[in-house]
């Protein structure tokens, strides 16, 4: 602590009693508000330490050329909130309680800077958001949304986006779309949060995950209180004997386009995962995260609409729109609709009013079909760039999986390895992607080179250019 020898008179010229000038030349009637507001930021900022005698309300009044009463009702206002403390004839104080905050901000968002090529695979084409049609539907929405609907909305989400999801999901993906057993959720992060808690709230503590498979998943279940168990694939998808074999009643898979593997799971393993969910009174919690980008064929339509009683179904808008809009669904089996509306209800009181209105009249006027073949176009020609151009850099490359979604495995030739070596040589010429053993819980040893390698937000020349670079990072 300071002591009672503090020299006010030094401090009246310093940078922190300059922080009040503004505050002295503000309105009559907001001077008093500028006055706390700047005293509080020379606190927090840490221009005014805890400990330092603040001058007289006489003299910092003279000073700035302010009533003395508005600088004693700030000072008894800051008091009051803690910044300051005072003694009577002990003069005014800053107080111990507050700790200067951190200057700025980070940003924590998922990049790969600095890099020359990046491959790292799940996001789209950010610069293919339809802006105009968005910026079209926001103001006929906000001309139009009854004010009613800003108020807090049915946790479910908006009737209309509901209606108009059904519809969309009946007729792309196949699936049996009650709207109202569809809830508007964060993505499908969100999703498998309120399925995940409801499941353990019913005594459930593991859940089967794919491996390989996608790397959050262990994250996203953890924190709803379950044990993610890795179950390993075959040729058709979830492989039956080891998920008989776990004891788990629920797993999460993705039947329309493994991830990572590319596979599309064969009509008899969906029958036959299907036929494991009944006979244990289990669920599947199926991710169709890409399962609108088939190349080759119309997609294989989602398991959901073989069984919804067994199969809760997860979507969102993050590949054919933008992760950023936090915007997806979950249609849930009728057995765990009102546990999830309800915990929907106590997580965020329902998804932004706004966001749904608008995203309900993007669908109503056909713009999301137009922007999914926008993307389908695309995403095909970056996925044939990225083939041809492995194909000439890195000749005896197997690309396999089905042609869709926006990644492709690549198993590069045994001359080519050991991936150790390979991952470290592109990772120094600033080339960023994926091994294929960075989404298993399996440690197979080191082995060939197999990596998972994102193309749906690189334009073809950008691919062609990255993969050559990788050439040449090992010599070729």
């Amino acid at each position: 602590m300071t002591s009672s020898g503090t020299n006010t008179a030094g401090l009246m010229g310093s940078a922190a009693w300059e922080l009040l000038l503004p505050a002295a030349s503000a309105p009559t009637r907001a001077r008093g508000r500028a006055l706390q507001a700047a005293l509080r930021e020379a606190i927090r900022s840490g221009r005014l330490t805890p400990g330092t005698r603040l001058p007289s309300s006489r003299d910092l009044a003279a000073d700035h050329g302010v009533s003395r009463g508005l600088v004693t009702e700030a000072y008894e206002q800051l008091t009051a909130e803690g910044y300051l403390r005072s003694g009577r004839g002990a003069g005014t104080w800053v107080g111990d309680a507050v700790r200067a905050a951190r200057p700025g901000a980070r940003d924590l968002a998922p990049r790969s800077p600095g890099t020359r090529a990046d491959f790292v695979p799940g996001t789209p084409d950010l610069s293919l958001f339809p802006r105009a049609a968005w910026a079209a539907a926001q103001r006929a929405v906000l001309a139009e949304l009854p004010h009613h609907d800003l108020g807090y909305p049915d946790p479910r989400g908006l009737p209309r986006l509901r209606t108009a999801l059904a519809g969309l999901l009946a007729r792309r993906r196949g699936v049996v779309a009650d709207p109202e057993r569809i809830v508007v959720v964060s993505g499908v992060a969100q999703a498998s949060a309120l399925v995940g808690s409801v499941l353990h709230a019913r005594g459930m503590h593991s859940i089967g995950v794919e491996d390989p498979g996608s790397p959050q998943h262990d994250g996203l279940y953890a924190a709803a209180g379950l044990g993610a168990v890795p179950l390993p694939l075959d040729e058709d998808g979830l492989a039956l004997g080891p998920l008989r074999a776990s004891g788990v009643r629920a797993v999460v898979s993705t039947p329309a386009h493994q991830y990572p593997t590319g596979i599309a799971y064969s009509a008899r393993r969906r029958a036959e995962l299907l036929g494991w969910a009944r006979s244990v009174d289990g669920l599947v919690l199926e991710d169709d995260y890409d399962g609108d980008f088939r190349y080759d064929r119309a997609p294989v339509g989602a398991l959901q609409g073989l069984d919804p009683e067994r199969v809760a179904y997860m979507g969102s808008v993050s590949k054919s729109l933008a992760p950023g809009l936090r915007l997806g669904w979950l249609l849930v089996p009728a057995a765990l609709t009102e546990e999830i509306i309800e915990r929907k209800r106590t997580m965020d009181l329902g998804h932004p009013s706004l966001d749904q209105a608008l995203f309900a009249h993007f669908l109503e006027r056909g713009d999301y079909d137009r922007q999914l073949r926008r993307c389908q176009r695309a995403y095909r020609e970056r996925r044939d760039a990225l083939v041809a151009a492995l194909a000439e850099h890195f000749p005896g490359t197997r690309v396999s999986g089905i042609a869709a979604g926006l990644h492709a495995i690549a198993e590069l030739p045994e001359r080519f390895g050991p991936q150790e070596d390979f991952l470290k040589r592109v990772a120094d010429a600033g080339i960023a992607v994926r091994p294929l053993s960075a989404c298993t819980h399996a440690r197979t040893g080191e082995g060939g080179v197999r990596l998972v390698l994102g193309y749906a937000h690189l334009p073809p020349a950008r691919i062609r250019a990255g993969v050559r670079l990788m050439a040449e990072a090992l010599g070729g």
